[in-house]
């Protein structure tokens, strides 16, 4: 049997790099565009975002620090996710710049912003998915202890889907790896992709009767 290197995170990991964010990895980016009351547009990419329910669906971004994202998210009740992919990567990844908040990060990666349907805030005219949403909750986490920490967790339900017709199989399936998705793990900047050879599928178990 194989030691164990063992840490309490409060008094540091130990190691060459921090590995909680590549141990719970490869994570969905959260691209999130946002505009200001003002109409300014944002775009920013968080590493702490995922899907948290299906009926109604409501996806999540955390960001560590008060972001304009979050400002914006908070002051509109609105934001949108766009699918970060392989193609665009570049370019999300210049959106993650700090930069002042009355510039533009979509003139700035040289992106086009796409008007949405139902949400104010815009799209990523280049991404083959997104998902305009609208805020549910969006508060600041909390040790513990009770300790407010300086992150912040915005949820919002989807209420408007786009997919581009190229990621819809004949059977009218979404195909995930033909999307060329780009997730993030660990390190200063680490990227992974799914692949069709490395699908592997598994039915849910049925209910036991009793």
């Amino acid at each position: 049997m194989t030691g164990y290197h063992s840490y309490a995170p409060s008094e540091g990991h130990g190691l060459a790099h921090d590995p909680l964010n590549a141990i719970i990895a490869p994570r969905p980016i959260g691209w999130i565009s946002t505009v200001s009351p003002e109409g300014v547009r944002n775009l920013a990419p968080y590493s702490f975002f995922n899907l948290f329910n299906y009926v109604p669906p409501i996806v999540a971004f955390s960001s560590v620090g008060w972001k304009d994202t979050v400002a914006n998210a908070k002051a509109t009740g609105e934001f949108v996710w766009n699918l970060a992919t392989d193609e665009l990567g570049e370019q999300m990844n210049a959106t993650s710049a700090a930069i002042p908040a009355d510039a533009d990060e979509f003139e700035l990666s040289g992106l086009t912003a796409r008007d949405s349907d139902v949400v104010a805030a815009p799209r990523v005219a280049e991404s083959p998915v997104s998902f305009e949403c609208r805020v549910t909750e969006c508060f600041q986490l909390r040790s513990a202890a009770g300790d407010p920490v300086d992150t912040w967790m915005t949820l919002g339900e989807v209420v408007k889907v786009h997919i581009s017709n190229e990621l819809l199989g004949e059977d009218r399936t979404y195909r995930t790896a033909a999307a060329r998705p780009l997730l993030r793990a660990g390190g200063l900047g680490d990227y992974f992709l799914p692949s069709d050879e490395h699908h592997r599928f598994m039915k849910r178990p049925k209910p036991l009767s009793r």
